[in-house]
């Protein structure tokens, strides 16, 4: 019971540091709040003019000045009542913001190796639908859970004025209903967690399915992925079923006791008009005043019911917000990369994994082609992701120069780099948005029609419809392989990147392709510190240096004459796998 208790109070801490730590406006607050007084108080006055009119009752009493001033209260009541709810909608819209971008800025600085642990899918689903559920929490039902605490407050106070005994006879009810919704809403609160870790999984399973669509119309699995959905919509159709019967439980009891307290106070209060303890006019502004608090109630247990689900959501918001960031704890810029990089003996292991990268050390000169070679698993798409910082080695370290890489800004370490890859990627959007992605400055065309020709990029893209401004669909599959890649050179060389990677660029691609682009990857190559994970026996001939990685290790290095007649595994890579490829193409 303890261990729940103080779940609870943590929860409800959480929660309330979200919001405090989104920082909504304070004076908007207190208008809203003050407004939503005045409505109670002026909402006051109308049982005891009631009461009043009741009690004393003639046509005389009925003034033009008592029916104007009657009128004009319930006016203003309303007024004040709707402003208020609009200006607590507003704040509540502002929280979720603040809480939104929050978590999108910290999903953008979180390592590379906490997306290697958490699907798409899943993430996209903290992004929205959690932030939803606390969205409807705070616009839906967070108002209604202030006005409504200031109406039965005021209305407590008036109903005691006029009867105490009732008063306490009307208290009854409160143990009652807690006693219902206590236990019910720990219940919702545990269905919440598992209708929220479903939906994220019937999310992430649809990102996977709709991103790869065409696989899975090329391997006739729609009838597979069919049944996988329809799981998938049956596990949140139980659940739903779940939160629903809860539902079902606590609406209906809590108006049960509110119907019986309802026929106790009228009976009781009859007896006391009878005796003459209680004035007619007394009774009707009691009743009056039930509805105050009885349509709040309604509202509160449906806040409840609505915070347990605010909880879980809550609980994987901070998740997110409580992970740790890529580390980026210095200022420093580079000022000369021209420098030789030194690895330093490196090991490197992916998360409760062996090591990928066994104590490694060699230099990548400047101005220099170092080639990578090995067999597929040796650790050389590792080993660029550690250059570019996507992760951190357990031991050992890289070297600009004689200073740790870690000790200058990522901003400054990344953007001396240019990336080309076996499978390039593109964004949604135009040629122009894709060849300008990250460069926080206005780009001429002149500039884009320079790097397009370099790339060998500006031919097909002059005999598009819109030119630069062509669409090129979602990871650019309007685009050939080949084209895809010369998009990719071009945005790499307008980027003008001191230190070149280059990670099996032309693998995937026909021979003829393969030609046009390799032309397009040596006007990159130009000038530039470049590593290169090859498999053509052409790269590696021109490489200035070789390094040989087999299963983690350097297992020799040097020019590709010298491995040839003084390592074995390298000779027979480059006479089998490199020559059969070459053949090949």
């Amino acid at each position: 019971m303890k261990k729940i208790q103080k779940q609870k109070t943590k929860g409800w801490r959480e929660f309330l540091q979200l919001i405090a730590e989104t920082k909504p406006s304070k004076l908007i607050i207190i208008i809203a709040l003050l407004l939503s007084v005045s409505t109670t108080v002026v909402g006051l006055f109308v049982p005891l003019f009631t009461k009043n009119l009741i009690n004393d009752f003639s046509i005389s009493s009925l003034s033009q000045g008592k029916i104007v001033m009657l009128g004009g209260a319930i006016i203003v009541q309303a007024l004040a009542g709707g402003i208020s709810i609009y200006l607590l909608n507003q704040v509540g819209q502002s929280v979720i913001a603040g809480i939104r971008e929050r978590l999108w800025k910290k999903l953008l600085v979180l390592p590379v190796s906490y997306y290697d642990e958490h699907q798409t899918g899943e993430t996209v689903s903290r992004m929205t639908n959690d932030t939803g559920v606390v969205k409807d929490l705070i616009t839906n039902h967070l108002t209604s859970f202030f006005t409504g605490i200031i109406s039965i407050v005021g209305s407590i106070i008036a109903m005691l004025f006029l009867d105490w005994k009732m008063t306490l006879l009307m208290f009854t009810a409160i143990p009652l209903s807690f006693a219902i919704i206590m236990p019910l809403g720990r219940k919702m609160h545990t269905i919440s967690k598992g209708m929220q870790d479903e939906t994220a999984r019937f999310t992430s399973m649809i990102n996977q399915v709709l991103s790869e669509v065409r696989l899975v119309k090329s391997s006739n699995a729609e009838t597979i992925e069919s049944k996988n959905g329809k799981n998938g919509i049956t596990k949140l159709l139980q659940f739903g079923l779940k939160e629903a019967k809860i539902q079902a439980l606590i609406t209906p009891l809590v108006s049960l006791v509110i119907m019986v307290l309802l026929v106790v106070i009228l009976g009781y209060g009859g007896m006391r008009v009878s005796t003459g303890a209680l004035t007619p006019g007394d009774l009707v502004a009691f009743i009056m005043y039930l509805f105050p608090i009885v349509m709040p109630v309604a509202q509160l247990t449906a806040f409840f019911t609505q915070f347990q689900k605010a909880l879980g959501a809550t609980e994987r918001i901070i998740t997110i917000l409580d992970e740790e960031k890529e580390i980026d704890d210095s200022n420093l810029t580079i000022e000369d990369v021209n420098q030789p990089i030194h690895v330093d003996h490196m090991t490197f292991s992916y998360k409760n994994g062996d090591a990928v990268i066994k104590d490694i050390s060699f230099t990548v000169e400047p101005g220099k082609v170092t080639a990578i070679v090995g067999p597929s698993g040796s650790g050389k798409t590792t080993l660029f992701s550690l250059f570019e910082r996507f992760y951190q080695p357990q031991s050992g370290s890289i070297k600009l120069g004689n200073k740790p890489i870690n000790e200058y800004s990522l901003l400054s370490w990344r953007s001396q780099f240019g990336y080309v890859s076996q499978e390039s990627s593109l964004l949604a959007g135009t040629i122009r948005d894709n060849l300008c992605y990250g460069i926080n400055r206005e780009v001429r065309d002149e500039e884009l029609h320079r790097v397009a020709k370099m790339a060998y990029a500006d031919q097909f893209i002059e005999q598009l419809p819109n030119g630069y401004d062509t669409e090129v669909g979602e990871r650019g599959v309007k685009l050939s392989g080949g084209q895809r890649q010369r998009i990719a050179i071009a945005r790499a060389l307008l980027r003008d990147p001191k230190i070149l990677m280059l990670d099996e660029a032309t693998s995937s691609l026909d021979s003829k392709s393969e030609i046009v682009v390799q032309k397009a990857l040596e006007n990159l190559m130009k000038g530039r510190t470049t590593l290169v994970i090859a498999h053509r026996l052409s790269t590696v001939v021109n490489a200035d240096r070789i390094f040989f990685f087999d299963k983690g290790t350097i297992t020799g290095s040097g020019t590709h004459e010298e491995l040839l007649t003084s390592h074995s595994l390298y000779h027979e890579f480059a006479t089998q796998q490199l020559q059969i490829k070459e053949e090949v193409g």
